[in-house]
């Protein structure tokens, strides 16, 4: 898919993962629709990128306020050409904790976001996509991208509902990509390894560095710019369908 002049629905797309690939999707030509909790940095991204993106207030895990932000970005943009699910939380907790087990609701709330959050998001922008005309001689029609985590394999201890949650994610890819084949939509899935995002920019330089000797190489954190380059390469790959891909430096995550 060529992305100029496509558009696109980014979740989490105020911050981290999601800012950098909406500044790479608009460097690439594209139009750009922030779904995001966060008002104050989303208004921020708009801001910084200009008219070609626009933001809305959307929680993934409810389908009335995904509805209408999808209904936004078509009154906005004209269409969705492309979905990147990058909004989620990690919360820890052991299943057996110092207060006793996981409370249930915490374990809920990580699987809601991450993943019945990323498949409500997806599964409407696809039933949008289906609408679209052809943008390839193969009768592609849209690009959906979601986000798991090396913790989808190499779950660590405090991991569990994590862990679950982004192993869903890359677990659905296949199935989803063989549901939307008939409507030209691809489906693929980025497993990001250790991350310069927010979370990890309030860590201390020493703890930083003992995380980056546990790449393989390069011996540092990933770049979201990074995150970023993957997500358009998918895009434009039409051939990269139901598959999961490691972004991870070699890493395999040891269990604490």
């Amino acid at each position: 898919m060529n992305i100029k002049d496509k558009v696109a629905v980014v979740t989490g797309g105020a911050s981290g993962l999601g800012l950098a690939t909406v500044t790479r999707l608009v460097e690439k030509g594209a139009k750009v629709v922030i779904f995001d909790l966060n008002e104050v940095k989303a208004r921020e991204a708009v801001e910084q990128l200009g008219d070609r993106v626009q933001y809305t207030i959307v929680n993934v895990t409810d389908d009335e306020s995904v509805q209408k932000g999808i209904k936004q970005a078509i009154d906005v943009f004209g269409a969705i050409h492309i979905c990147v699910n990058c909004a989620g939380v990690g919360t820890p907790g052991k299943t057996i904790g110092k207060k006793g087990p996981l409370p249930l609701e915490d374990f809920n709330k990580v699987i809601g976001i991450n993943l019945i959050g990323t498949f409500n998001v997806l599964r409407l922008a696809a039933n949008e996509m289906k609408n679209n005309e052809p943008v390839t001689d193969s009768g592609e029609r849209g690009v959906i991208i979601n986000t798991a985590s090396v913790a989808a394999f190499d779950g660590q201890m405090g991991q569990a509902a994590y862990g679950a949650s982004k192993a869903g994610v890359a677990g659905m890819t296949l199935p989803v990509s063989r549901d939307l084949s008939e409507f030209g939509i691809r489906v693929n899935t980025i497993a990001p390894g250790l991350f310069i995002t927010p979370m990890a920019a309030t860590l201390s330089e020493k703890v930083i560095q003992k995380l980056s000797e546990s790449v393989e190489f390069p011996k540092r954190l990933g770049r979201p710019s990074e995150f970023a380059e993957l997500t358009t390469f998918i895009m434009e790959h039409e051939y990269l369908n139901g598959e999961v891909i490691r972004l991870d430096g070699g890493i395999r995550m040891s269990p604490r």
